[in-house]
């Protein structure tokens, strides 16, 4: 069923190639054709799909492993070369408000914010009372899982929960009662960003003994339109060392590590580059500079992930997508060191035939 619904959605067939996506964003060669990235796409249009194309016939529901196996089949039949997965145990409760969902594949339950006021440590006693993950509660189920079961052509690219040293801060305290506890209590900021790094180490030690493991991604939204949320001194000192201790692990293991932050990142890029060392730096904002921009400038010390603004995919006919598509790789792949994708996820509200025809333009891509 798989392959019949594969051909209508693209006449171009792609075989996951794994060792070809890890040498693009290692920037060893130019690739035989594009490789895509995603940091997620959105359940709703998971399903969608899904349902449109037949990728659910087969798969039971109640199967414990039902998940791994539908993001396997999903992943193979979009075309990439990976699947997603991370350790179990480091989530932490934050205090959320909740709108309505307005989207096309709207969301049951709603949409979830962070309270930007104040969260659930704002001082030293919360701090010892919060209920923080803990390494000895890490597990690895998921990653296990695709030890054994992932076809021999993808690999495991590790993800989320990993490396969320400013937005964490930002949530767990609120982004208004962080900037005071930045100028009032800078102690009990180093305080949380220590407990931080200690959860985040320790999971990518994990992480890294997983063989079919070859790609660790970390996220943290440092920036905004225009500048970055605290100051580049402040970043310098409470988020920046733990991502450069998260690519020191990755690199001691062979692997590379890449890097999602939205905003505007231009006043630290250079720490990011030069001393994280991070191997691709991801999400990528026409408002704020475009991916063919940052591939121009940084394009020989590490690759440019994604970057079809996600406005632009929600507003655009097809035909101006495909053309933009065209445009972004022509400007980017013939070096290498470039995967497609959005600007920054496949959110619910990005028309599912616009998320198909970036794919499938990628798919006909032939330089």
């Amino acid at each position: 069923m798989a392959t019949a619904a594969h051909a209508a959605f693209s006449p171009v067939e792609i075989t996951p190639d794994w060792e070809g996506f890890v040498r693009t964003i290692r920037r060893e060669r130019v690739p035989d054709r594009v490789h895509f990235i995603e940091l997620f796409i959105d359940p709703e249009v998971q399903e969608a799909i899904a349902r449109r194309y037949g990728l659910l016939d087969g798969l039971r529901r109640d199967d414990p492993h039902w998940d791994e196996q539908f993001q396997i089949r999903l992943q193979r039949f979009l075309g990439y070369d990976y699947v997603r997965a991370t350790c179990e145990g480091l989530a932490m409760r934050l205090k959320v408000l909740n709108a309505e969902d307005t989207s096309a594949l709207k969301r049951a339950g709603g949409r979830q914010y962070v309270d930007e006021h104040k969260g659930p440590v704002t001082n030293w006693d919360e701090f010892e009372k919060f209920d923080w993950a803990r390494v000895e509660h890490i597990t690895t189920r998921q990653l296990e899982y695709f030890e054994k079961h992932l076809p021999d052509d993808m690999c495991v690219v590790a993800f989320g929960q990993i490396g969320h040293y400013a937005e964490m801060l930002n949530w767990l305290m609120g982004y208004e009662t962080l900037c005071f506890a930045l100028f009032n209590d800078r102690e009990l900021v180093r305080a949380m960003f220590e407990r931080l790094d200690h959860l985040y180490q320790a999971a990518v030690r994990t992480i890294v003994q997983f063989d079919r493991v070859k790609v660790i991604w970390g996220s943290d939204d440092m920036g905004f339109r225009s500048g970055t949320l605290i100051s580049p001194a402040d970043l310098r000192e409470f988020v920046l060392p733990g991502h450069k201790a998260l690519a020191r692990i990755a690199h001691d293991a062979g692997r590379p590590y890449i890097l999602h932050s939205c905003g505007k990142l231009s006043p630290i890029l250079p720490d990011l580059v030069d001393d994280v060392r991070i191997d691709g730096k991801h999400s990528f904002e026409d408002t704020i500079g475009s991916v063919i921009e940052f591939k121009r400038k940084y394009g020989h010390k590490v690759a440019a992930l994604g970057g079809i603004d996600v406005d632009f995919l929600c507003r655009s006919d097809e035909t101006a997508i495909r053309r933009r598509v065209r445009e972004t790789l022509a400007a980017c792949q013939s070096e290498g060191g470039y995967c497609l994708g959005s600007g920054n996820s496949i959110c619910n509200y990005i028309p599912v035939d616009h998320y198909l025809a970036m794919l499938d333009e990628g798919r006909k891509w032939r330089g």
